[in-house]
């Protein structure tokens, strides 16, 4: 295939499931060589160890993509109790494991805990950006960021599952 292909100048939004180890950019980038598209943009950012929906904007929708961008969002996630690893993910090394015993009732009392506003620091295993390059890629370079707190609102926190190991 030729690399003069000719741009195209495609209008419109694409939803993609985005695959785990393809950073949103990455994904950004096959779709947009796929459509031979002369404008793209995502509307978010997933790291590469997260899977989902990615919409993609082609051409005039990517103007209205800052509003996908500040929408709200709903994430599912898997999480381990005890478990902790040199990078704050499944990717990193684990560096601690202890077994926690809680309570269904518990648990779900200090979930409540996270609903509201509240201030994060981002972790350095993320994919916010610092200069172009996304954090976790200089975290696996052994690179730190001094990182501003960011309000940030969780409206509704469910527990779907509870296994307790014994």
């Amino acid at each position: 295939m030729s690399k003069n292909k000719e741009k195209l100048k495609i209008n419109g939004l694409l939803l993609i499931d985005k695959p785990l180890g393809f950073s949103s950019n990455q994904a950004l980038s096959k779709i947009k060589w796929i459509f031979s598209a002369k404008k793209a943009g995502h509307t978010g950012t997933l790291d590469p160890l997260a899977t989902g929906l990615l919409p993609i904007c082609f051409g005039e929708a990517t103007k209205f993509s800052s509003h996908l961008l500040n929408s709200e969002k709903t994430y599912e996630a898997s999480i381990k109790l005890g478990w902790k690893s040199s990078t704050g993910d499944a990717e990193g090394k684990l560096t601690e494991s202890k077994i926690i015993s809680i309570s269904l009732d518990k648990l779900e009392e200090v979930l409540s805990l996270f609903v509201g506003l509240s201030n994060q620091t981002p972790p350095m295993f993320s994919a916010l950006k610092h200069k172009g390059q996304p954090l976790y890629k200089l975290a696996r370079e052994g690179v730190k960021i001094e990182r501003q707190q960011r309000e940030i609102k969780i409206s509704e926190l469910k527990l779907l599952n509870y296994e307790k190991i014994l």
